[in-house]
């Protein structure tokens, strides 16, 4: 079985004001597998600092990588979250794993497998959303450009908040 069909690989995004919004699965699929492969770098980075004491290059690149993807990958999930109408499980579950290395696999796979991931934005039309996170998630599907550099802006605020509060752990 191939990836891409498992994940909507080879399904049409629609296409909103010129430029191609991709499907809550691919969109899905595309940040749980980067975490996952930052998370590996990550692993990598640590092993060369802590393993065989050769460099700590692996992990200030790794880890500035992984901190950005994964930033990226909560915002991601409660678009899709909000967008899918997911209970507060399902969200939950797919927010916390995100913590253990590569879970964010399994997760894509288990969401995909149970429906909870398609080929469809529900809140690209006009229709009236009863929440304000819905109304925010639609108004940012139907202005993807607009929405993508407001992504970019809130994963590097984010990112910059990390870097002033300083790594998970003490540095020795």
């Amino acid at each position: 079985m191939k990836i891409g069909a498992i994940s909507g690989f080879g399904t049409p995004s629609a296409t909103m004001g010129g430029m191609t919004l991709p499907s809550p699965r691919r969109l899905f699929f595309a940040v749980a597998t980067a975490e996952a492969i930052t998370w590996t770098l990550l692993l990598i980075g640590m092993f060369l600092k802590y393993v065989t004491e050769t460099t700590e290059l692996g992990v200030r690149i790794g880890g500035m990588l992984h901190g950005i993807v994964f930033i990226a990958y909560v915002l991601v999930s409660i678009i899709v979250w909000t967008d899918r109408r997911w209970d507060t499980r399902t969200g939950l579950i797919t927010l916390a794993t995100a913590i253990p290395p590569l879970a964010t696999l399994w997760t894509e796979r288990w969401l995909d497998r149970s429906g909870h991931l398609t080929n469809q934005w529900r809140l690209t039309g006009e229709q009236e959303a009863p929440s304000l996170p819905e109304r925010v998630v639609g108004t940012a599907l139907r202005r993807p450009g607009l929405a993508a550099v407001g992504l970019v802006c809130a994963v590097a605020v984010l990112t910059g908040v990390a870097l002033l509060v300083g790594p998970p752990v003490p540095t020795s």
